[in-house]
């Protein structure tokens, strides 16, 4: 487990754990069954990938609402007096013609060999109304950075206008190691014959593996819940190595000179 620290200026709300809402920007509550909508949350790997990351919502009662006008960013909100304790006021400004930025007054720190990346937030990718705020990517290693953040966002192309409510989540953030440390080679013929052999099996046992859980939506899309299945079965004998481990450790550690039962007290 990563520990992650923070500190914020402002009276603004504390990152968070990205919360999936359903009903919400993940989705209708609708069951994985024939004739209804797909669902964002119906998607595991998506789920995951939403869960990995940290958020942060907008914090202001006014609303701001942002589109391109005649090729330049423009940034429309009833701000009004600063609140008490906002060190900068209005908190965004354009930054160039396509881009603005937002003063996060926010510090995460992270420990070392570790960094804090930006990201647009899961619900940019499941808006059918395209006023979810696209953050910009950033890669900050705040082990030797202190400084509260700032992020950059795009501007929405023109016709489309990106919505800032208070309360809603508006970016993410993820935890990774601070270097890609990553040797990208192509497999052996021995790696690729054996992944090709699983995949195969894999194939020819689908409808076994996804068993009692094939539908098709409105939409006339066929799903099925092979990938969900081994997910459960993988997670599920992870666990179950991590009990193994444990219990192994236990039964290994010497015994403990200062126990009274181990000396005859």
């Amino acid at each position: 487990m990563v520990q992650v620290r923070y500190r914020s200026h402002g009276n603004r709300p504390a990152p968070r754990p990205v919360r999936i809402t359903v009903p919400g920007w993940a989705g209708d509550k609708q069951p994985r069954a024939d004739g209804s909508h797909e669902q964002p949350w119906h998607c595991v790997p998506f789920s995951e990938s939403a869960r990995y990351a940290i958020e942060l919502v907008y914090p202001f009662a006014p609303e701001l609402r942002v589109t391109t006008v005649d090729g330049r960013v423009q940034l429309d909100a009833e701000w009004g007096p600063a609140p008490a304790g906002e060190p900068a006021w209005p908190p965004f400004r354009a930054f160039g013609n396509d881009y603005y930025s937002y003063q996060l007054s926010l510090d995460l720190a992270v420990p070392p060999g570790y960094a804090v990346r930006t990201e647009p937030h899961p619900r940019y990718f499941t808006d059918p109304t395209h006023q979810t705020p696209l953050a910009v990517p950033a890669l900050i290693r705040s082990e030797w950075w202190p400084m509260v953040f700032f992020t950059i966002f795009r501007a929405p192309p023109p016709g489309v206008t990106h919505v800032f409510r208070q309360g809603e989540p508006m970016m993410a953030f993820i935890i990774l190691p601070e270097d890609p440390a990553i040797d990208l080679a192509p497999m052996s013929e021995d790696q690729a014959a054996q992944r090709e052999l699983r995949a195969r099996r894999m194939s020819i046992s689908r409808d076994q593996l996804a068993q009692g859980t094939r539908w098709v939506s409105d939409t006339h899309t066929v799903f099925d819940g092979t990938y969900r299945n081994l997910y459960r079965a993988a997670r599920a004998r992870q666990h179950e190595l991590q009990h193994e481990l444990q219990h192994e450790l236990q039964h290994d550690l010497p015994p403990d000179d200062d126990d009274p039962a181990m000396n005859g007290g």
